[in-house]
């Protein structure tokens, strides 16, 4: 079928019923998909949601678009595609109810052939709600791509092709390509079926054809087995891809194409070798991430998917695992070129709820659905290599439970064979009515209201309550049904459980940041433990505050894991919403053995000596700089996070100290000194000798904006963005994260200013504004194209000289 872009052309207004409209209605305004029809109202202290969702609202939308149905679509299949609705999604065509979706986060589609009137103009209508139904902020919207798909009544069904890996060997990949084909005629039809397999320079490399007869009204698969010699495999360092490129023809005419991009490679699994790809044993380095794009708010636009992946695989991980729901097609697609491994989520909750009118409503009428629409969204994509039936499901914890985490394990077996089953189970979850009785009466997580608080008061007693006799005897029958047994924040049960439980396989699912030192080692030094997931790879918004560090005073002392208002982020991320590496992002790095240069981290001195608050979640309050607006000789910790054996810490090259590498943590060196501005250098040293250094230099008085695009050259549609980054630098480019300044973004030509804000976890300012302040000397502007031509972003900022990016927008 022939697959269009449906983005453009939508208005988006607050919802309103029938009886609403005989007053007039509210008048919608233009935007272009993928868009976030949350992010831009308002949020307030008295948000319903509070915390959870970054203290925004919930919200009842309708958008609307107008398009024209030419005459010649009569007699042909004409469906539209939305590849995710942020929720409970209703859809009208001219007026009639066509379908509805639940889940935010599915695929799915909708014939539009019973409602369409040919030669005129049609009308779409898409409903969609968020209302007091997650842990985190979600947006609302389509949030992600749609697409019209047209083609001939006998044709390729959606998400037809199947590439399956029969068997593959440096000389040989046999694959089974399994192509489905609709029939929706009154008349039984026989056609032909033909795929050629085409390398990465679009060589044709093999070849299947088929017959097959079709009854009316039905679909039939054809099954070509295709042998292609000396395949390239995919994997993570060399992500070689392959297109089967599909035609159904009738007596020599063709009736359709299909293209599926697909990747060839093996997977195999068991506790003594882990988890093999190609053959070759991989430890997963895991990031959990959200599916928010930070100031772009929920929009899954690809291009920003795209960038999240590639930052992530630079910091060092080689695996996401979408907490907690499925990915978006283009960040599967992303994760198809850049080698990027998946863990792709189902649900947050089964049946029990988690929030007033989440998904456990919907579950028990449409989780099968929403099974089969990950599994057909997910198969061809080489990057995925298991699927996450839930996490931290209440059920976990009990027989009928497991019977519900069979079913779905089943489902997703019957659906797709080849990968792996796991689920992401915390144990305190199944066995929560128990906690308390656990610690004993004075339990601390007395008035705990969520998932989060409780475990942030337990802290590291969650690991020894997870490894309880109750909590090994109520979840073995749920993990048991799985290929591997996900755990969060129970790494203390991985070594026993070796022992217990010999063919279990384990993967760390979710865990906090700072322990990533040990967890790694676990996973090194136990072929069981196939892989860790921190919590979180990327930061996020809402969850407001469970990574933060806070300094209790006279006029503020926090209360509990979430921040107040105006706190938006969650703070626990390596990696902020504007895509800046954090400290913990660099020592990860280096524990994972990936980094041999040496990294300081500059606790912030102006809190030097306070009482901290922190949560399981945190890391050190530091930034890599030596520019602070405190007075000179003031007290000051410096961290170096590095592999070596010593380090030696200098200032304008006298020395100031020198000492081992691991004695408060492993892979870190402190230095407690005083702050002088100059030249401050890191010198590593292994058995004597140097082996890396990395210097610091104080940024003079004189500022300037560097402002610079990560890509001059974008797409004139709406896949594209370019995230132009705002530094301030002295004259000499050091970064002068010391001062903050207000910055003004203008863009003229043919685009706009989709998204600017910092990685500041706490403000009031908005997202859709064209000004925001800098956060430890660093703003971003996303620009989307409107058209094609020359965009010009022009930024200024008190006391700096204005300077413009040029940005070309050019049709693919």
């Amino acid at each position: 079928m022939h697959r269009t872009s449906f983005n453009q052309g939508w208005t988006v207004a607050p919802g309103v019923t029938g009886f609403d409209n005989l007053m007039g209605g509210v008048p919608g305004i233009e935007v272009m998909l993928p868009h976030d029809a949350i992010r831009d109202v308002d949020r307030s202290e008295s948000a319903v949601d509070s915390a959870h969702t970054g203290y925004f609202p919930g919200g009842y939308f309708r958008y609307s678009k107008t398009f024209d149905v030419p005459e010649d679509y009569e007699g042909r299949s004409v469906t539209l595609e939305f590849d995710g609705v942020y929720r409970d999604a209703v859809v009208y065509v001219n007026g009639d109810f066509a379908a509805q979706r639940p889940y935010g986060y599915s695929r799915f589609a909708v014939s539009l052939d019973a409602f369409l009137r040919y030669g005129e103009p049609n009308t779409i209508d898409v409903e969609c709600r968020a209302h007091l139904d997650s842990r985190w902020y979600t947006g609302a919207g389509i949030y992600r791509d749609t697409h019209l798909l047209v083609g001939e009544p006998v044709h390729v069904g959606l998400d037809g092709v199947r590439v399956t890996t029969a068997d593959v060997d440096s000389e040989l990949a046999v694959l089974l390509v399994d192509v489905t084909i609709d029939n929706e005629l009154r008349a039984t039809r026989s056609v032909r079926v033909e795929t050629s397999i085409k390398d990465g320079d679009g060589a044709s490399v093999a070849h299947g054809t088929a017959p097959l007869t079709i009854l009316p009204g039905s679909s039939a698969t054809a099954h070509l087995r295709i042998h292609v010699p000396e395949p390239s495999l995919w994997d993570v360092e060399s992500p070689h891809l392959y297109e089967a490129v599909t035609h159904v023809s009738l007596d020599g005419a063709i009736l359709d194409e299909d293209r599926t991009t697909f990747g060839i490679r093996s997977l195999q699994l068991d506790s003594e070798r882990g988890l093999r790809i190609n053959g070759r044993t991989v430890n997963l380095r895991g990031a959990c991430i959200h599916h928010d794009n930070g100031l772009l708010g929920s929009a899954a636009i690809a291009r920003a998917e795209e960038r999240r992946v590639e930052i992530l695989k630079e910091a060092g991980f080689n695996a996401i695992r979408s907490a907690h729901n499925p990915l978006s097609s283009a960040a599967l697609d992303a994760c198809d070129r850049i080698g990027m491994l998946v863990v792709d989520e189902t649900f947050d909750m089964w049946t029990k709820p988690k929030s007033a009118f989440d998904y456990s409503l919907a579950f028990p009428e449409w989780w099968e659905r929403d099974v089969e629409a990950l599994v057909a969204k997910d198969y061809n994509h080489p990057s995925v290599v298991m699927y996450s039936i839930g996490n931290e499901v209440f059920e976990a914890g009990s027989p009928m439970g497991s019977i519900w985490g069979r079913r779905l394990a089943e489902k997703v077996r019957d659906l797709d064979p080849t990968r792996f089953v796991t689920n992401a189970v915390n144990g305190l979850i199944a066995v929560v009515d128990e906690l308390p009785a656990m610690m004993g009466a004075a339990s601390e997580t007395e008035g705990a209201t969520d998932l989060n608080s409780m475990f942030s008061e337990l802290g590291e007693m969650m690991n020894d309550l997870g490894t309880a006799e109750l909590v090994t005897n109520r979840t073995e029958e749920s993990l048991s049904v799985l290929d591997v047994a996900g755990f969060n924040y129970s790494d203390a049960r991985y070594v026993p459980d070796r022992a217990e439980f010999p063919n279990r396989v384990i993967l760390g699912t979710e865990t906090f940041p700072g322990h990533i030192d040990q967890l790694w080692e676990l996973v090194e030094g136990n072929s069981h433990v196939v892989g860790d997931f921190t919590w979180t790879g990327w930061d996020y918004l809402g969850e407001a505050g469970i990574g933060r560090t806070d300094y209790p005073d006279d006029e503020y002392v926090p209360t509990g894991i979430h921040a107040p208002y105006p706190a938006i982020l969650a703070g626990c991320g390596d990696i902020d919403i504007t895509g800046h590496r954090r400290p913990v992002s660099f020592y990860r790095e280096t524990v994972f053995g990936l980094r041999d240069q040496p990294y300081m981290a500059v606790h912030r001195p102006q809190f030097h000596g306070r009482e901290r608050f922190e949560t399981p979640w945190s890391w050190a309050d530091a930034v890599s700089s030596w520019s602070w607006d405190v007075p000179a000789g003031s007290p000051i910790t410096v961290d170096v996070y590095s592999d070596a054996d010593e380090i030696e810490l200098t200032l304008d090259g006298s020395t100031v100290g020198r000492v081992d590498v691991g004695a408060e943590k492993a892979y870190l060196a402190r230095f407690e000194t005083s702050y002088e501005p100059g030249e401050l250098t890191a010198i590593a040293y292994r058995s004597g000798a140097e082996v890396g250094r990395s210097t610091l230099r104080s940024a003079g008085p004189s500022l300037r904006l560097d402002v610079n695009a990560d890509r001059t050259d974008i797409r004139a549609d709406t896949s594209d963005v370019a995230y132009v980054e705002i530094v301030l630098r002295d004259t000499d480019g050091n970064l002068a994260n010391h001062t903050d300044r207000s910055v003004s973004v203008d863009v003229s030509g043919p685009g706009f200013l989709a998204g600017i804000g910092s990685a500041r976890p706490t403000t009031e300012e908005r997202f859709d504004a064209s000004m925001c302040t800098t956060y430890d000397g660093r703003a971003m502007a996303i620009v989307r194209a409107s058209g094609e031509g020359e965009i010009r972003v022009s930024v200024s900022a008190e006391g700096c000289a204005p300077t413009t990016e040029v940005i070309r927008s050019a049709a693919v």
